[in-house]
């Protein structure tokens, strides 16, 4: 997990956005970013329609998930940089506000900006989920044929006892099916043993990137209230001045302390806990019995090789689909052609 750095922060006093990192950019204007959303409708519209009307029967159905979680993929970048448009825009509007709204939106946006960054480390981590769960799609797509070769002879021996009954071709075709049908065993299995291991690794994955996504955004929002603290909202009458604003090295502080905090995050200090209640965590705990005392009566270490997760890590580019390719995938989701701006990925990785 890169550390994280938020944009230096420069004196207030002559109040050029502390949120240096700001690039200018082409102004977001209600009508450009509605075509922008108009546009990405529509192709999302149609790549979940055409989803799986090509390829193996076996794996149209997560075909069309994949495909789905792109577009949620292509969501989230969207709205990651409108949260860094928004940030900006802030950002200079309280420029000519007095001083305590100028420094407090100014941080404000440093935050908010913040936010927006997060977002982008999210969609690299969810995909990362969707690349796992396109493998099962993968090894779906390979033991489609193994299935379609076993009902083939099954056919084509049901065909021969109905015109010829005494063929010979007969006692070829059961020998062939005896042999289509231990390969079929086999691929099941691996698909069987397969799917459930990626699975479990791909949510795993999701929803820790989510708690830790969450957490972060809990982290910002906590310190930002502390940060509308320095805003003296106390009523003033007509021609009273309101008292100098002291709150500059407070809200310096403040930031550093939220960069602080998202640094040092880690799982285990997480604020929000899942706790089960005693009958669910019961019936849970029987359930893993119940598996742990299955698998002491089946050994499976020679059956297949063991699958090399790079200690739960799989990069996009351990998964790549031999005859199997989401044609739209190579590179489509590195580049953001909005705005001119490339965000994190900069190159395409083969999927």
């Amino acid at each position: 997990m890169p550390a994280t750095t938020f944009p230096e922060l420069g004196p207030n006093h002559s109040r050029s956005p502390c949120v240096v990192g700001f690039v200018t950019q082409r102004p977001a204007t209600p009508g450009y970013l509605s075509s922008l959303t108009g546009a990405a409708q529509s192709s999302h519209a149609l790549r979940r329609q055409t989803a799986g009307q090509f390829g193996p029967d076996l794996a149209k159905k997560l075909t069309q998930l994949v495909k789905m979680e792109k577009n949620v993929m292509r969501s989230m970048e969207l709205v990651g940089r409108e949260r860094m448009e928004v940030a900006q825009q802030l950002s200079i509007w309280g420029e000519a506000c007095d001083d305590d709204v100028s420094d407090v939106t100014d941080k404000l946006g440093v935050l908010l900006y913040e936010i927006g960054e997060l977002e982008d480390q999210y969609v690299d981590r969810y995909d990362q989920y969707r690349v796992t769960i396109k493998s099962i799609r993968n090894i779906e797509a390979s033991v489609q044929p193994s299935r379609d070769r076993k009902q083939k002879i099954t056919d084509q021996i049901a065909q021969l006892k109905y015109k010829e009954p005494n063929s010979p071709k007969i006692v070829v075709l059961e020998q062939e099916l005896v042999r289509a049908e231990a390969e079929s065993l086999v691929a099941e299995a691996q698909l069987s043993n397969i799917t459930r291991e990626k699975l479990k690794a791909a949510y795993t994955y999701q929803f820790d990137a989510l708690r830790e996504h969450c957490e972060k955004l809990a982290i910002i929002a906590g310190y930002g209230k502390h940060m509308l603290e320095l805003v003296d909202d106390t009523p003033v009458t007509p021609g009273e001045t309101r008292p100098a604003y002291d709150g500059y090295e407070a809200s310096k502080a403040i930031i550093q302390d939220c960069e602080d905090a998202l640094t040092n995050w880690v799982s285990k200090n997480a604020a929000v806990s899942s706790k089960l209640s005693t009958r669910s965590r019961t019936l849970s705990q029987r359930r893993r019995n119940n598996i742990k005392r299955n698998a002491e009566g089946h050994d499976l270490s020679g059956q297949d090789a063991p699958l090399n997760d790079n200690d739960s890590w799989v990069p996009a580019s351990a998964h790549r689909g031999e005859e199997y390719e989401d044609e739209e995938d190579a590179g489509s989701i590195q580049e953001s052609a909005i705005n001119g701006e490339t965000r994190g990925r900069q190159e395409a990785v083969p999927i």
